[in-house]
C-alpha cells in the first residue's frame, strides 16, 4: 500500500532574532572568561545563521516588561529564569504554534474534512504540560473527539521521523486512516549565558518553529499528493551516547553538544545510510550525488560540511538545508520538515531521473539526535502537473509556502523587524 504526505505547512512565532545582534548581548554578559567571550563571538559568527524565531517576546530592545524574567534590557542583562517559568511560557506558546501549523495543513489539503482525521501525532522535546498539544489541537480546530492521540515527547532533533513513520504504519494498518503530524519547538526557552562550550553552541544555533503535515492512503481526485512515504530506518552509532545529549536542569532544559559530533557523523554517516538504501537495489552502490535532492537536518554548518564532503553532494544540492538554517536556525524536531518543504517549493527538476517513477523525484533524509541516533528516510517527490501550466500561479505566490528567499523575505515581520537581544 502506497501511503502519501498530502500537506506540509511551517509555522513560527513573530520574534525575530537577529544573529548579529544576539552574538554582542551574550558577549558582553558579566561573568564570561576571556575564552568565553571568544567562543560567544566564534559559535554565534560561524553558525550560518543570520535570523531565527523565538515564543519569548521580550528578547528585544523595545520589550518593556514590568518583570523581566529572560532579558532586562535597561541593563543588558540575561536573566536564569526557574525551569518552571520556561515550561510555564512553553505550555501557552507551544499551544498557538501547534494550534497554527495543523490549522495551516489541514487549510492546504482541502479534500480533507476535520471529521477525517482519525489519528494526530504531536512531537516536541522542549517542554510538557498535560491535557496536553494533542489535546489542545483537538479541541481548538473541532477535531473528532475520538480520534486517536499520540504524543512523542523528548526524542530531540530527528523525531519528525519517528512520528511519520507512526503515521505510515497507521494507514497501512487501516487504508482509510487520515494522520495528522505536528512538531512544535521552543528551544529558544532554554538559552542562557554561561561559559560552558556546549551552553555557548545551543545559544548560537536554537530556535522557535513548527510544522505540520497530513498523511493518507487516501485517494483524493482533483488534490495531487505531495509526497510519496517510502522508507525508514534507524542506526544508532556506535559511539556518540555522551556527545550529544538534552538534559532537565533547575534553569532550563540543558543542550550536550560535543564538538566531536561532526566527526561522529562523518565517521558513520556512510553506514548509517546503507540499510535505507539498500531496500531498493536501483539506490544500493549509486553514488549519493545522482539522487536529486537530500533533505538533511541542518544541525549546525560543521555537520552540513561533513555531510556534503563525505556524500560528494553539490552545493546545490546542500541549499535547502543551508537555507534554512540560514533563516531559521536549529529548530530541532521541526526543522528537517523545513527542508523538505523547501525541496517541495523548488520547481520540477530536468534531466536525468534517479529511480523514482517518470515525472518523479527521488528525495534522500536524515536527522541526528541524542544517542548518538540517526534516522533516514527516503520519499519521492511528486510532480504536480498543475504546476507546469502557464495559467496557474507560481508556488511562490501561494500563500504559506516557504521559499529559498533572503532574510528579510522569510517572514512578514521581517519587514521591519523587531530588533532583539539588542
Amino acid at each position: 500500500m502506497t501511503v502519501y504526505l498530502r500537506s506540509l505547512e511551517t509555522a513560527v512565532p513573530p520574534t525575530v532574532l537577529i544573529q548579529s545582534e544576539a552574538r554582542d548581548v551574550f558577549a558582553a554578559q558579566p561573568g564570561l572568561t576571556r575564552l568565553g567571550s571568544r567562543l560567544v563571538s566564534t559559535c554565534f559568527d560561524s553558525a550560518a545563521i543570520d535570523t531565527r524565531f523565538t515564543a519569548v517576546e521580550e528578547l528585544t530592545k523595545d520589550s518593556r516588561a514590568e518583570n523581566p524574567r529572560f532579558f532586562d534590557p535597561a541593563t543588558g542583562l540575561l536573566l536564569s529564569p526557574s525551569t518552571k517559568v520556561r515550561n510555564d511560557i512553553f505550555a501557552s506558546e507551544a499551544t498557538k504554534l501547534f494550534i497554527e501549523a495543523a490549522q495551516k495543513a489541514l487549510d492546504a489539503c482541502s479534500g480533507i474534512d476535520l471529521l477525517d482525521i482519525t489519528h494526530l501525532i504531536t512531537v516536541s522535546c522542549t517542554g510538557f504540560f498535560n491535557p496536553g498539544p494533542d489535546y489542545k489541537i483537538v479541541r481548538a480546530l473541532g477535531l473528532n473527539p475520538a480520534v486517536q492521540r499520540y504524543h512523542l515527547g523528548f526524542m530531540g532533533c530527528y523525531a519528525a521521523f519517528p512520528a511519520l513513520r507512526a503515521a505510515k504504519s497507521f494507514c497501512e494498518a487501516d487504508p482509510e486512516a487520515v494522520v495528522l503530524v505536528v512538531c512544535a519547538e521552543l528551544c529558544s526557552l532554554h538559552v542562557r549565558t554561561s561559559n560552558d562550550p556546549d551552553t555557548i553552541m545551543g545559544s548560537a544555533l536554537f530556535a522557535d518553529g513548527a510544522a505540520a503535515a497530513i498523511v493518507t492512503a487516501r485517494e483524493f481526485p482533483g488534490e495531487p499528493a505531495l509526497l510519496q512515504l517510502d522508507h525508514f530506518e534507524t542506526v544508532l552509532t556506535p559511539v556518540g551516547e555522551e556527545s550529544m545529549a538534552w538534559n532537565i536542569g533547575d534553569e532550563g532544559f540543558e543542550m550536550v553538544l560535543g564538538n566531536y559530533v561532526p566527526h561522529i557523523i562523518d565517521d558513520h554517516i556512510i553506514g548509517a545510510l546503507e540499510p535505507l538504501l539498500s531496500r531498493e537495489s536501483a539506490l544500493l552502490g549509486l553514488p549519493y550525488r545522482h539522487i536529486r535532492h537530500w533533505a538533511i537536518h541542518p544541525g549546525g554548518r560543521s555537520i552540513l560540511d561533513k555531510v556534503q564532503s563525505r556524500l560528494d553532494l553539490s552545493d546545490e544540492q546542500l541549499v535547502p538545508a543551508r537555507e534554512t538554517l540560514r533563516n531559521f536556525g536549529n529548530m530541532s524536531s521541526a526543522t528537517v520538515l523545513f527542508v523538505i518543504k523547501h525541496i517541495l517549493d523548488l520547481p520540477p527538476a530536468e534531466g536525468e531521473l534517479d529511480g523514482a517513477a517518470d515525472g518523479d523525484e527521488r528525495i534522500c533524509s536524515m536527522a541526528f539526535g541524542p544517542g548518538l541516533t540517526v534516522e533516514t528516510a527516503l520519499f519521492t517527490k511528486i510532480r504536480d502537473p498543475r504546476r507546469a501550466d502557464p495559467a496557474r500561479p507560481e508556488t511562490a505566490a501561494e500563500p504559506g509556502r516557504q521559499q529559498p528567499v533572503e532574510p528579510e523575505q522569510a517572514h512578514p515581520d521581517l519587514a521591519q523587524p523587531a530588533s532583539a537581544l539588542a
